[in-house]
């Protein structure tokens, strides 16, 4: 009876250290990285092959308790990881090592770059001018595995809530984008047929010519919506031409457009609409908020 018992002990153990094997290797093959931007912490996670991601506000910075928050908000621990990737911000505060977990820091550069490039699912050969369209505006160049910034600018996402705030009274970018979708932007603006006599190149008579001109020469009440649309339509047209002449400087065709201004409906069009005057086709993948980390997350799985 003893011996039986024995062994259905033996049995219970085995199973027990079989499925702690399982769990162990899951863990160990599990990939992490965050992007700590000036708004917003986004966090993605590959793990079975399948990707996971979540975004939580910034909140001051990068410290060992921060992460630990971050990482807990997706359901993980430092203890389920053998090593993190980390970028933007001031993410190179952070130690080399928290706990058991190793602590990779990532330039905020490349992590731009493979991520674009990701997302697009573009070759190294393929040159890409890639525009991370976030509380500013970053431009990076990526040429093989070579990535650099050639430009940018300080308007972006924290522009339009900034701005948002003092003509609209709220800073809910889904709130912005609704009534900007609502809205008519030359009820703002001046557009080309207000001004000149005749087309400008190929540029159609509702261009815009000044934006919001038309509240420069008239005291007009404008409706939020209105105003929602003109305030979309000067970020995304300001970001647009100076992708379009970043790419023309650099010789390169293809222009990728990321970050979490992308994720705004309203922000796209402006973009697009922008790029379609100069015969410039803007790539505007989906899901783009969280490329950055996607990059940091490329570069810590090409390492040993």
């Amino acid at each position: 009876m003893a011996n039986i018992v024995y062994r259905r002990n033996c049995s219970i153990d085995a199973r027990s250290i079989l499925a702690f094997l399982l769990l162990w290797m899951y863990y160990a093959a599990m990939q992490t990285a965050i992007d700590f931007g000036i708004s917003n912490i986004d966090v993605v996670v590959r793990a079975d092959g399948a990707l996971r991601h979540w975004t939580r506000p910034a909140n001051g910075t990068p410290t060992p308790e921060l992460v630990a928050e971050v990482l807990s908000s997706g359901g993980l621990s430092f203890g389920d990881l053998r090593r993190i990737a980390v970028t933007g911000g001031q993410s190179r505060a952070l130690p080399q090592r928290i706990g058991t977990c190793e602590i990779v820091s990532v330039g905020e550069i490349e992590a731009i770059g493979l991520g674009g490039r990701a997302l697009v699912e573009a070759p190294e050969s393929t040159p890409l001018l890639i525009v991370s369209a976030g509380s500013g505006t970053a431009m990076v160049v990526g040429r093989d595995s070579t990535y650099r910034h050639v430009t940018g600018s300080a308007v972006g996402g924290g522009t339009l809530l900034g701005l948002a705030r003092l003509l609209l009274g709220t800073t809910d970018p889904l709130q912005i984008d609704a009534l900007a979708q609502q809205g008519d932007p030359n009820r703002a603006d001046l557009s080309l047929a207000d001004v000149v006599v005749g087309p400008i190149g190929q540029l159609p008579a509702d261009a815009t010519a000044v934006n919001f001109g038309r509240l420069a020469r008239n005291a007009e009440q404008v409706e939020p919506a209105d105003l929602a649309a003109a305030l979309v339509t000067l970020i995304g047209q300001v970001i647009a031409m100076i992708a379009i002449n970043a790419a023309k400087a650099q010789q390169i065709e293809r222009i990728v457009v990321i970050g979490r201004l992308t994720a705004l409906p309203s922000i796209r069009k402006a973009i697009a609409q922008a790029g379609g005057f100069y015969g410039v086709a803007f790539e505007l993948p989906p899901h783009a908020a969280h490329a950055t980390a996607l990059g940091a997350l490329r570069l810590l799985e090409q390492q040993p």
